[in-house]
């Protein structure tokens, strides 16, 4: 299986899933890593592992930034897209080009502090502010709204009276760091069916 990544940061997230690949515990290729943002490091992350990067910038490209994103994509031909911390919602195009192929992780357990405006510190700063006792992370397929695609997996993170929203972001951050690699062995693996809302595991493959 050829997966395409899609990153806007830091790439911890990608980089927990190039470890997996190399570990042999995702049955895939990481064909190319993506970014909407100059200076990304998840680019460097990438190179340093002789990953092909694509870097396109929604300010210079303006409303052609999504033709040449499908156009990358669609030349690549993968079999999935994963969205590791990538910041641009895509469109209804590609979303619906590639249904069901589209994996995004978010940092909280939706539908709670997720949808258009909720990423990266804001998430965890709306958990810390609404006082919560537990938040988490969630990985779902893509559909054309903003986070409410079929969910795959979810895991709780407790929320301790001492905590900040950068003590928060850290703790979901290591749980994400299981959570995603797992749901993409799970669909390189071929063990996950969609229907409707619901996504069921095959645990016996």
């Amino acid at each position: 299986m050829r997966l395409v990544i899609l990153a806007s940061g830091n790439g911890t997230d990608l980089q927990s899933i190039i470890d997996s690949v190399e570990e042999g515990s995702i049955p895939a290729k990481i064909a190319a890593v993506i970014s909407d943002k100059e200076g990304a490091y998840a680019l460097e992350r990438a190179k340093i592992h002789g990953i092909p990067t694509y870097c396109l910038s929604k300010k210079d490209l303006k409303d052609r930034f999504y033709r040449e994103l499908l156009r990358i994509i669609e030349e690549i031909n993968p079999d999935g897209i994963i969205l590791a911390g990538f910041i641009t919602i895509l469109n209804e195009e590609i979303v619906n080009k590639f249904q069901n192929k589209i994996i995004n992780i978010h940092p909280s357990l939706i539908p709670s502090f997720c949808g258009k405006g909720y990423y990266g510190e804001k998430v965890h700063k709306a958990v810390y502010e609404y006082g919560v006792k537990y938040t988490g992370c969630t990985v779902h397929f893509v559909d054309a709204g903003a986070d409410t695609g079929p969910i795959i997996l979810q895991e709780v993170v407790k929320v301790e009276e001492d905590d900040t929203p950068e003590t928060i972001a850290e703790k979901v951050l290591e749980v994400e760091h299981k959570l995603l690699p797992y749901a993409v062995k799970l669909f390189a693996e071929g063990r996950l069916k969609v229907e409707g809302r619901k996504v069921h595991i095959n645990q016996f493959k």
